[in-house]
Order: C-alpha cells, then sequence, then structure tokens
C-alpha cells in the first residue's frame, strides 16, 4: 500500500485504516487553542489557550471540524467524537450535557467526515448516508420536522452523500452524481433556491451534477464545480463575501469573476477564502480584523492574493483565516481575541503569521476556535 502523501481521498483513507489494509500509517495527534467556552478545545477545562496543545494522548485523529462552541472529529477507527456546548443536543451524544472531553456518539464505527456549523452538526458514514443532530427550529436538521435532536438522525434513505458541511442553520451537500442539496435557515438566500424559503429537507440546488466541493458559512455558501469554477450565493449585503464584486445578496449561485483554477473554497463567518490549483491563496468580504491577510482592515467584495507564494494547500475560515502550506507549516491571520491565531498572545494580524514551528501538519478547522491534526512518526 502507498505510504500517506494526502492523495487517498478521507474516506478511502479511514476505510483502508479500519480494515487493516493500510501499512505503516502514521500518527496523527489532535492540537486545539483558542476560544474554549463550554470546553470545546477538548482539554478538560474552559480556559483559553493561545498556543497550540494536544487533545489527550491519542494518535488516531482522521478529521475534526470546529464549529460555532463545538467540535466532533472522526478517527481513523471511523468512530465519532465530540465536545463543547450542548445545551441543545449540538454533541449527538443523547444528552444535553456540555463536554470538555471528547465524548463518543454511539458505538458504530462507520463514520468517516463531520462537519459542525451554529448549532447544528452532520456527518456521513462509509455506506454513504448521511446524519444530523442539533437544533432544528429552522429545519437545518433536515429530516422534515422542526424538531431538535440530541441524537444522530438519518436523512432519507439515500447511500449517496459524499460529502457535506453545515453552516449557521443549515447545511449544504454534495451526492456522488455531482448534485449539490441545501437544506434549513433561508433567510439570505443561503440555501441557493431562489428563495428566502427555509427547507426542512433536502431540495437540489438546480440540476447540474458537476459540483465538486461546497462549504457552508454564516448565512452564506461557496462551491467548486469540476471545471474549477467558484461559485457562492446567500448573504452579501454588508461585506462583500460572496466576491461577486458586488454588495447585493443572491439566493441563487452567481460566478466568482471568470477563472476556472479553484480547487478549494472555505466560507467563514463574514469572509471566504479559497485556494487555486496553482497553490496561491485568495479572500474576500469583510476585513475589520484583517482576516484576508492584506496588512490592512480593508474590505474586499472581489478576490485578492494573499501574499505571493504559492505553496498553500488548503484553507480553513472562521473568525479568522488558518492555513496549512504544501511544507506542512501551518499559518493564520485575523482575529485573535481568544489566542486563535496560536501566538502565544492575543494579537489580531492582518498577514499571514506561523504556528510553531512544526511542519507535518495535515488538516487545520477554524471558527472561533481551533482544530488541527499534526502527523507523527510512523506505528
Amino acid at each position: 500500500m502507498p505510504n500517506f502523501s494526502g492523495v487517498w481521498n478521507l474516506k478511502d483513507q479511514v476505510q483502508a485504516i479500519a480494515a487493516g489494509r493500510w501499512t505503516g500509517v502514521p500518527t496523527f495527534e489532535l492540537y486545539a487553542w483558542g476560544r474554549n467556552g463550554s470546553g470545546r478545545l477538548g482539554l478538560g477545562d474552559t480556559i483559553y489557550r493561545s498556543s497550540p496543545v494536544q487533545v489527550g494522548e491519542l494518535v488516531t485523529w482522521a478529521q475534526v471540524s470546529s464549529g460555532f462552541s463545538q467540535t466532533a472529529s472522526v478517527k481513523s477507527d471511523s468512530s465519532l467524537w465530540t465536545w463543547g456546548n450542548n445545551s441543545s443536543g449540538q454533541l449527538g451524544d443523547g444528552t444535553v450535557i456540555s463536554r470538555s472531553s471528547p465524548v463518543q456518539v454511539g458505538s458504530l464505527k462507520n463514520w468517516y467526515q463531520v462537519s459542525t456549523g451554529e448549532n447544528i452538526s452532520s456527518s456521513i458514514k462509509t455506506d454513504g448516508t448521511i446524519w444530523t443532530w442539533g437544533i432544528n427550529s429552522s429545519g437545518g436538521i433536515g429530516d422534515n420536522t422542526v424538531i431538535s435532536r440530541s441524537s444522530p438522525v438519518q436523512i432519507g434513505a439515500l447511500t449517496n452523500w459524499s460529502q457535506v458541511s453545515s453552516g449557521t442553520d443549515f447545511i449544504s451537500a454534495i451526492k456522488t452524481d455531482g448534485t449539490i442539496w441545501t437544506w434549513g435557515l433561508n433567510g439570505n438566500g443561503q440555501l441557493g433556491q431562489n428563495s428566502q424559503i427555509n427547507r426542512s429537507s433536502p431540495v437540489q440546488l438546480g440540476a447540474l451534477t458537476n459540483w465538486s466541493q461546497v462549504s457552508a458559512g454564516d448565512r452564506h455558501a461557496s462551491a467548486v464545480k469540476t471545471d474549477g469554477t467558484l461559485w457562492s450565493w446567500g448573504r452579501n449585503d454588508l461585506d462583500g463575501r460572496l466576491g461577486d464584486n458586488t454588495i447585493i445578496s443572491k439566493s441563487s449561485p452567481v460566478q466568482v469573476g471568470a477563472l476556472t483554477d479553484w480547487s478549494q473554497v472555505s466560507a467563514g463567518s463574514d469572509f471566504t477564502a479559497a485556494v487555486k490549483t496553482n497553490g496561491t491563496i485568495w479572500a474576500w468580504g469583510e476585513n475589520s480584523s484583517g482576516q484576508l491577510g492584506q496588512s490592512n482592515v480593508i474590505k474586499r467584495s472581489s478576490p485578492v492574493q494573499v501574499g505571493v507564494l504559492t505553496n498553500w494547500s488548503q484553507v480553513s475560515a472562521g473568525r479568522l483565516s488558518t492555513s496549512v502550506k504544501t511544507d506542512g507549516t501551518l499559518w493564520a491571520w485575523g482575529y485573535n481575541g481568544g489566542g486563535q491565531l496560536g501566538q502565544n498572545n492575543t494579537i489580531s494580524r492582518s498577514s499571514p503569521v506561523q504556528i510553531g514551528a512544526a511542519s507535518t501538519w495535515s488538516y487545520v478547522s477554524a471558527s472561533g476556535h481551533v482544530l488541527a491534526i499534526l502527523q507523527g512518526a510512523t506505528n
């Protein structure tokens, strides 16, 4: 079997590890820092951290998602774990008890991707089914009710879901056939359905079958197509977070520029960041804390490049920006009131700063707190 290189998608990695078909698997440590209300860092307390601290001693973390006030992660054995605020069942453990350390969701080991938003979470299993839990007043659970759930509920019976993203009370997801589906809160057109009507079950966005990746943010969403074009929809009236050079909200997808070289996008709280196939990173929207990485606080309604480097591989936008480079180093910029830039202080930055000196970071997820996975020695 091949050594770890990031070439395999997460589903294939998790399945191969769980089945014992992947030898020479490296260790994967989980680190957390930033705001820690309700114990969202998973460190057994509610103390804010301004530099990375390892979550427990386990080295089997495969994917992590930091939501508004809770966190979820999938381990390499395909088990699902959550921690943080649980006042309305956001952790999916069947209770409303907040947790400051990871707690397993059920006992099954067939999860491969999880996404936490504000009030809701969603996850896809290795069998292609999709599951959600949390607050449901706007239909964000997607089970055709407005009943909140403290344990995962399956959405429909289909087994062809491939990627899901949870935002502020709404969810966007892609199927293996390349179609995109949305449900939940829609007051700003964030479902992309050409309306502002909330939906309590999945509705297909248009008729196209060439969507490859989607990210749900705070009342807006962005997605990349298989042809490399970038699209966005939802709220845009305050900051230009859609990137279409306007400040007009859109209830249907609009293309961001005309280029066809986008590879990954992340919709944050009030801005958006994306990586191109040439390794450059771009950002747009609100910039009051320097989250666009432009060495200023001027908001932008169309993409601007962050620096001139061409070695960025993954970006995650929350209240700040975090990104992993191809050399495995981890960088951050923007809001730092809770120490989420990992600099051992609370000074916001308007240009990228490196977090520590490690060069084996493999995955990062940011909101008001940050979780990242560090690759260690091979088992």
